[in-house]
């Protein structure tokens, strides 16, 4: 019997100290072989695959689903198989366990291992990677004779859509997150109930049994959700997207002088056809443009403040699984359909869990649009290194005195919060006033 490997999860390119156990695509005792898919991971921005590192007998599994696994703890252990393929010991894998023992260099290497850090960075992608600059994208892989991406899987798990029972739409036969949201909507493939017997006529052929495999038998849920009955007041462990918003939010506490302005932004004279959302990221846009101070990062350690020619507007998407801020890029150079097109395209690839890590960092201003829920006036919290978040309540109509009378108008409340190490509040206030000016435009 060969000696057994331990596996540790790696650093799946985002720097979080863990993540949270998916799906396993295999169990005690099956035989994998070297890079075949091993487990899914959650962690803040995205689900990954993660592949085995190693050709053998699985021994031992170090969690089920919805289990949350530190950076660098035990994640599988193996018993290699000579027999099969197997990664060279010297191959670099592209990942890291974590923290390592620090170590001297001389500049020249020290240069060299800044730039393999670099490119370790660079994706999400784990297991054998070639060593380059190059994006490496998600593959869909097939798991029980569906091929599906990462995201999907835990799409379809989400929404109790059984994958071996969805049309698949993409190439090669790839099932794509709109055909797991047109299979919830229809109730055709719910997972956990039996399979419709097909019509000789039908054009799609069945899959053999053989080649289904059961998703999340552990019966643990995946994500977090709302405290609910069953709940019975027991704690509950935060996963993924909720457990690293606690993280930025306790950061952002102890590091921002938060400041909140409130007004009310007059929107009587807008015609027909305006789109809230937009109209909110063009009077961010005019208020930058206005007062660049509220446009900038700021390093409290440093005192240093960094002021952006651009306008990149991180968006609040609110979903069950947690609070996502995607970047709206270049706001300032989109018109009115460049904007809701993209901000459509950001809040999709939320919801599917496809948005690219990098598209959830970078911002240089926030924009939090609560009032489609309820609420008037808010304190947002400012994350750092942003300076500056502007967050819109739920309109209304108020009785607004004019020339000979009183009329009712409609108004928009909006909330300024602003880190006032890095801005005054005269600067904050000449922002708020041409966000109100611009809005109270026609168009």
């Amino acid at each position: 019997m060969s000696e057994s490997k331990t596996f540790h999860l790696p650093d799946l390119g985002e720097g979080l100290p863990d993540a949270t156990i998916v799906e396993w695509f295999v169990k005690e005792g099956d035989t994998i072989r070297l890079d075949e898919p091993l487990v899914s991971m959650e962690t803040a921005k995205a689900v990954v695959e993660v592949p085995s590192p190693v050709s053998g007998k699985v021994l031992k599994l170090a969690g089920a689903a919805g289990d949350v696994i530190v950076t660098g703890a035990a994640l599988a252990e193996f018993e290699p198989d000579p027999n099969l393929p197997q990664r060279a010991e010297a191959q670099d894998t592209g990942h890291s366990h974590g923290a390592a023992p620090a170590k001297s260099a001389a500049p020249s290497t020290a240069k060299a291992e800044a730039a393999k850090a670099e490119r370790d960075d660079a994706g999400t992608v784990v297991g054998a990677m070639q060593v380059s600059d190059t994006v490496h994208a998600e593959q869909a892989v097939a798991v029980g004779g569906v091929k599906a991406m990462p995201a999907v899987r835990a799409l379809a798990k989400k929404l109790g859509v059984d994958l071996s029972r969805v049309r698949a739409s993409g190439a090669d036969g790839v099932v794509t997150a709109n055909d797991v949201k047109q299979a919830a909507a229809d109730g055709t493939a719910k997972a956990g109930t039996a399979a419709p017997v097909p019509s000789p006529s039908a054009a799609v052929p069945v899959r053999d049994a053989q080649q289904r495999t059961a998703l999340s038998a552990s019966g643990k849920p995946m994500r977090t959700q709302p405290p609910g009955v069953v709940a019975s007041g027991q704690p509950e462990q935060l996963k993924g997207v909720r457990r690293n918003m606690a993280r930025v939010m306790a950061d952002a506490h102890s590091k921002v002088v938060p400041t909140t302005l409130s007004d009310d932004a007059d929107i009587h004279a807008w015609q027909a056809g305006n789109d809230v959302t937009v109209r909110l990221v063009r009077a961010i846009v005019r208020g930058c443009q206005a007062v660049p101070a509220l446009n900038a990062w700021f390093d409290g350690d440093k005192l240093t403040r960094t002021l952006h020619p651009h306008v990149d507007i991180g968006i609040a998407v609110d979903t069950d699984d947690g609070l996502f801020v995607p970047a709206l890029r270049n706001a300032d150079i989109l018109d009115a359909r460049g904007v809701r097109e993209a901000v459509n395209r950001l809040r999709s690839q939320v919801e599917d869990r496809s948005i690219p890590p990098s598209e959830l960092t970078g911002y240089t201003i926030s924009l939090s649009n609560f009032g489609m829920f309820a609420g008037r006036y808010a304190t947002p919290v400012v994350v750092p290194p942003c300076v500056a978040i502007a967050a819109a309540g739920r309109a209304r109509h108020q009785m607004t005195p004019v020339i000979g009378g009183f009329e009712s108008h409609k108004v928009i409340p909006l909330s300024l919060t602003f880190d006032h190490r890095a801005c005054t509040g005269g600067e904050a206030a000449r922002f708020l006033r041409a966000m109100l000016d611009d809005l109270a435009l026609p168009n």
